[in-house]
């Protein structure tokens, strides 16, 4: 199973520390050594780093841990592979443009059959169902809103809907962001943790670090972290229900939708009890 780490900040932040242990992860303390990826937004672009090492092995991840590139929207991926050859075209995150700014897209899951016909807009560079699903989303906002940009209230609702139809082809947890707010969607594992004023020591799981927050920290930070599986064991992370979608801006949940019934909900956890997640 792949494992997605998302970081929405109210004020440009690094990600070393959360990184540090989520690529671990990669090959070290879990099987996900199949690729990685991390973006990091600067307003309407962000800069990418991907490879088909492992993240616990990959200089270009050591380059990560060890320098502190400050966002307000960050997005990782490690990648164990279910569908799609083990190669940079299939390392997650994706990359793709819309109303001129970049949209960046992780995935973590297994979708089983996934053929929607797509309009020519957005098309895969590679061959995995996460990278489809991606340029699905994107036809689908496109062809809804057309060249203007939606509120972000109605880009949430319409994410909701869009999201509802794919999910039924399998496990579709995934992260989206466009700079402006970062989306997390369910269907089985995603967790948050809301780090703000008057911030606490936090202690990574997959390795011996701890750090004390209030140190380098003011008051007018606050920082959500969204993992697959927590980061540390000594913070209260939530989990988002299945089927549910949750807005981050400035460091916390400002919408949220639960888009699945319970028959539903149960029906996609027993579709990931199944198959291998991608």
């Amino acid at each position: 199973m792949c494992q997605l780490l998302g970081m929405n900040c109210a004020t440009p932040t690094d990600v070393t520390f959360s990184f540090s242990g989520f690529a671990a992860r990669g090959g070290r303390t879990d099987h996900h050594g199949d690729g990685w990826g991390i973006a990091f937004f600067e307003d309407k672009a962000c800069r990418l780093f991907i490879d088909h090492e492992s993240a616990a092995t990959s200089p270009i991840a050591q380059l990560v841990k060890s320098y502190p590139i400050k966002s307000r929207n960050v997005i990782a991926h490690i990648r164990k592979a279910t569908q799609g050859d083990i190669a940079l075209e299939n390392c997650h995150p994706f990359m793709r443009e819309l109303w001129g700014r970049h949209w960046i897209f992780a995935h973590n899951g297994n979708l089983e059959g996934f053929s929607p016909r797509l309009e020519g807009w957005y098309q895969p560079v590679g061959n995995t169902d996460s990278e489809l699903s991606f340029c699905a989303l994107l036809e689908g906002l496109k062809t809804r809103f057309g060249t203007t940009p939606p509120s972000m209230e109605a880009l949430f609702e319409a994410l909701a809907e869009l999201a509802i139809p794919i999910s039924r082809y399998g496990t579709f947890n995934f992260l989206l962001s466009n700079g402006q707010a970062l989306f997390a969607f369910a269907t089985t594992r995603l967790q948050y943790v809301v780090r703000e004023w008057p911030f606490q020591k936090a202690h990574l799981v997959d390795t011996d670090m701890e750090i004390d927050f209030s140190q380098y920290a003011t008051p007018g930070d606050r920082v959500a972290v969204i993992a697959t599986e927590p980061l540390t064991d000594d913070e209260t992370w939530t989990a988002l229900e299945s089927g549910e979608l949750i807005c981050f801006q400035d460091g916390q949940p400002v919408m949220r939708k639960l888009t699945l019934s319970p028959e539903e909900q149960q029906a996609a956890w027993a579709r990931a009890c199944s198959p291998a997640d991608a």
